[in-house]
């Protein structure tokens, strides 16, 4: 019989952070039409999907002046509204997405704390 390996605590986080970074995402973003702000958030989500999730992103813009539906369907009291649908948990970030700090860690791609 074949012996088991058992993995250990850091071998095993190591290996789901692996799998978390070959994950699509699926995010949403709601503005309110070309304001100076809805323009900032486009612009900086952009830059931040392009720089860490090349290739491995989808991204929806949706005007809430012209699709007040879906606005209504999310329940988005506020824009500019990033939704992260896809991988899970959901999350929720509003503002011009211009702390790229917080976004990344709203993504889930950053460790909350670095260790020293």
């Amino acid at each position: 019989m074949p012996k088991t390996v058992k993995k250990t605590t850091t071998e095993e986080f190591e290996e789901a952070l692996r799998q978390t970074r070959q994950e699509n995402y699926v995010l949403r973003l709601y503005v309110t039409g070309l304001t100076p702000r809805s323009s900032r958030a486009i612009e900086n989500i952009r830059t931040i999907c392009e720089e860490h999730l090349k290739g491995r992103y989808e991204l929806e813009i949706i005007d809430i002046y012209q699709h007040p539906n879906l606005a209504q369907g999310e329940q988005i009291i506020a824009a500019p509204t990033l939704i992260k649908k896809l991988p899970l948990p959901l999350r929720r970030l509003v503002g011009d997405l211009s702390n790229e700090e917080r976004v990344l860690l709203g993504l889930d791609l950053r460790p909350k704390a670095k260790t020293q």
